[in-house]
């Protein structure tokens, strides 16, 4: 029975120590300020396009740069509100850690297709199918849209082509401009070989383009690159090729 309340007692003394400790270790030293800002880019395969000179710059032209600031009076969700009106940040999380670092989570909108169209329309458009500025600096190598680009046309029908761009590596790196004719056909202009491709509507072009990286196999490995100006694939199961002159 003694050991039983001597053994309690101990567990008590235990438990009570480690809340203490526990709680000191977090106890953050009273007027700490802000040393530094960690910027951490969730999507790595595209960073680069936010940079943590470009954050700090933003937060100081506003005049709310955390830096030497009380920790206990910056406000996260400021900073947050303003981060995200950045043209290249999609989602951004502000926190503070013990030591007196601000921590900044960022997802940036990565662009897919670069839309100049007939109509002076010059604009980007990111991977959720939302228009992104000029302006924004992307150094991303991506496929030019041009011609009759409406953007309702490109925010729906050019928005899926460019995430199937993004997503397939050959015909991403293949194709450098998308030209949409007046009755909303499609060519495309690709980096290798001196030919155009017509795909007709943009309906089915992932059988489209199938066929015709069947016949860059197939055929011209064999013939030459340079053998025709023109490769139509509107229709289905067949490929109209047109000798150059």
């Amino acid at each position: 029975m003694i050991k039983r309340i001597l053994l309690s007692i101990v567990l008590l003394l235990t438990l009570t120590y480690l809340v203490v400790a526990v709680t000191a270790f977090n106890r953050k030293p009273a007027g700490q300020v802000c040393r530094d800002v960690e910027l951490v880019i969730k999507d790595t395969v595209y960073a680069g396009f936010i940079t943590k000179k470009e954050v700090t710059a933003m937060l100081e032209k506003k005049g709310i740069s955390p830096i030497g600031k009380n920790i206990d009076r910056i406000r996260s969700k400021t900073l947050e509100q303003v981060l995200a009106k950045h043209p290249l940040i999609d989602e951004v999380e502000c926190y503070k850690t013990p030591s007196g670092k601000l921590c900044i989570e960022v997802t940036q909108r990565i662009p897919i297709l670069r839309i100049m169209s007939a109509n002076g329309d010059n604009y980007y458009l990111d991977n959720k199918g939302t228009v992104m500025p000029p302006d924004a600096k992307c150094v991303a190598h991506l496929a030019i849209a041009t011609g009759n680009v409406e953007k309702s046309f490109a925010m729906r029908d050019l928005y899926k082509f460019g995430v199937f761009l993004q997503r397939n590596s050959f015909w991403d790196a293949q194709i450098e401009q998308i030209h949409v004719l007046p009755d909303k056909t499609v060519e495309l202009v690709p980096r290798v070989g001196d030919h155009i491709i017509y795909l007709g509507k943009l309906d089915g072009f992932e059988r489209k383009l199938k066929r015709v990286k069947m016949f860059y196999e197939k055929g011209l490995n064999r013939v030459g690159w340079n053998k025709y100006s023109r490769i139509s694939v509107e229709f289905g199961n067949q490929i109209i090729c047109t000798k150059r002159q």
